[in-house]
């Protein structure tokens, strides 16, 4: 048992964190029919935990995923449950920092509590809790549950969460009465390694979601804004101070990117177009924007329609797309921006990787972000 700070990867001194996101699911973060994409087996995903491994990634995000999006690849349709994959990943890794992705209708806190501390157990420190309020309706009806709106589903969750912190930390029994969660004598060993508990993320984007990853979380998770920069600095400026002045807690924060590189940036451009507009699964893109609730009825067809190519290139991450120097250089840029770490993807996610971590991951260290 320890410090987190001094077991946890996600507190080591790199300039800037990296991470893998959903490599747990069928196609990975890109909507395509491409060859290549990611499938959804345990060789497939194991590969790319390893390769994270060598690297010493701090990050491997999983998605949590009951019911795909439709289309012709039924995006994410498949794939492995979060804490179950987690705990096999641990197992067959030694350095990087692994998470898993709960949706809080799905599982009772006792029971997370208890997982989570296994999982801390088998990666000796390096796990990490992302929490999701839950937002897929097809999803929350296969557990029998409803979909309650959006300021319930944090108000459920604090008291989740708060569960979890004291089967954690108390050494004796408890009672806990809530409005959602009651909790007779409850009490929880062994205790996880990580003290005073395993690091804990949420990716809240409204007003709610914000306040609870500053006052209740470690890692925040944005959106970059991918047509404007600085607003995407002033907004995390923004939640560094609220954080900080309002919580008094100091957050770290993440966002996502997803790398096509080519030989040359017309190549890799190129490739770009043809994955997402000639071969990307527009459907499941228009399934995913519209389950997510987005506002397309006050957006220009333009707006709506780069939204989906966005999703479709990489589950609506940051684009670095060109050369391996231009990929160090956008990651330099989001390190700039303020972010501790960005979660990587590739289109075709294994091959992509590889590349990745022959001839541009040693750029990095020369560039002073690893």
């Amino acid at each position: 048992m320890g410090d987190r700070r001094e077991i946890n990867p996600l507190y080591n001194q790199h300039r800037l964190k990296l991470g893998t996101f959903s490599s747990n699911l069928s196609g990975g973060c890109a909507i395509t029919t491409i060859d290549g994409v990611l499938q959804a087996t345990w060789p497939d995903t194991l590969e790319l935990a390893r390769m994270a491994d060598e690297m010493e990634f701090e990050a491997l995000v999983p998605v949590g995923r009951w019911k795909g999006f439709g289309g012709v690849t039924n995006f994410n349709g498949a794939g492995f449950e979060c804490l179950t994959w987690a705990a096999g990943i641990a197992a067959s890794t030694k350095r990087c920092g692994i998470f898993s992705t709960t949706h809080v209708p799905t599982i009772h806190p006792v029971m997370a509590a208890k997982q989570v501390t296994t999982i801390d157990h088998i990666s000796n420190g390096r796990f990490a809790l992302n929490i999701v309020t839950g937002w897929y309706t097809g999803e929350i009806d296969m557990f029998g549950e409803t979909l309650m709106d959006h300021d319930q589903r944090y108000d459920r969750a604090l008291e989740w969460l708060e569960i979890l912190k004291l089967l954690w930390t108390r050494e004796e029994e408890f009672d806990y009465v809530g409005r959602f969660y009651q909790v007779r004598k409850g009490w929880l060993a062994p205790k996880p390694l990580q003290k005073p508990h395993p690091v804990v993320m949420c990716a809240g984007g409204s007003g709610k979601g914000r306040d609870f990853a500053a006052r209740h979380c470690d890692v925040a998770f944005v959106a970059c804004n991918t047509e404007d920069l600085d607003e995407t600095r002033a907004r995390i400026a923004d939640y560094r101070r609220y954080a900080r002045e309002e919580c008094g807690r100091e957050l770290m924060i993440w966002s996502n990117a997803y790398i096509v590189q080519g030989p040359t940036e017309k190549e890799a451009r190129d490739f770009h177009h043809y994955y997402v507009y000639e071969r990307g699964d527009w459907e499941a893109a228009t399934n995913l924007v519209e389950t997510m609730g987005a506002r397309t009825e006050i957006m220009t067809p333009e707006i709506l329609r780069a939204m989906k190519a966005n999703f479709i290139g990489g589950w609506g991450g940051y684009p670095l797309v060109g050369t391996r120097d231009q990929i160090v250089d956008g990651l330099r840029m989001m390190s700039g921006l303020g972010l501790d770490g960005t979660l990587l993807s590739w289109p075709r996610y294994i091959a992509g990787m590889r590349e990745f971590q022959t001839e541009t991951f040693p750029l990095l260290k020369q560039a002073g972000l690893r």
